[in-house]
């Protein structure tokens, strides 16, 4: 989200419902380059955290920094209930209709806060789907593969 403080460190905007686990993170990926950085100190303020990364020592690297994303490798992921997902894990898969049609490739995942919507491009477009058990019904992350029920009015036929 920004610098903060003259030392170069991060306002970060945290995507887990969860963030008072950010307590025990050691260390990220910085930016599609997925660059290693540990973490020094971190603190909360307003709606994020901050955090003091060991590769970034100015403010001026902090700023350069707005927009780009923060990944946890999978070490320090938190345990997940049965039927709940990263959205990392998600992103590509193939999603089909109860009959085994191809409906398309899971492309975004929108927090609307009441419920997620799946977004799947495919031959018919895009498609939003509203993560409910009415709609989807399966997920095999092993087989890469999704399969829902088209309620009336998710899809132009």
């Amino acid at each position: 989200m920004g610098a903060f403080g003259p030392l170069g460190d991060l306002r970060v905007q945290a995507f887990s419902d969860r963030p008072g686990r950010f307590k025990t993170v050691q260390r990220i990926f910085v930016g599609q380059q997925l660059a290693t950085a540990r973490i020094l100190r971190r603190g909360v303020h307003g709606i994020g955290l901050t955090l003091r990364l060991d590769t970034v020592t100015t403010r001026e690297r902090a700023r350069a920094l707005f927009g780009e994303y923060l990944y946890l490798p999978d070490s320090e992921a938190i345990d997940l209930q049965p039927g709940e997902y990263f959205i990392h894990q998600l992103i590509g898969v193939s999603v089909s209709d109860e009959a085994g049609t191809d409906i398309g490739r899971l492309t975004e995942v929108i927090q609307t806060g009441s419920n997620d919507v799946y977004v799947v491009h495919g031959t018919k477009g895009e498609i939003l789907l509203p993560v409910i058990p009415d709609v989807i019904k399966n997920v095999d992350l092993d087989a890469r593969t999704m399969t829902v029920h088209l309620l009336p009015g998710l899809i132009d036929d």
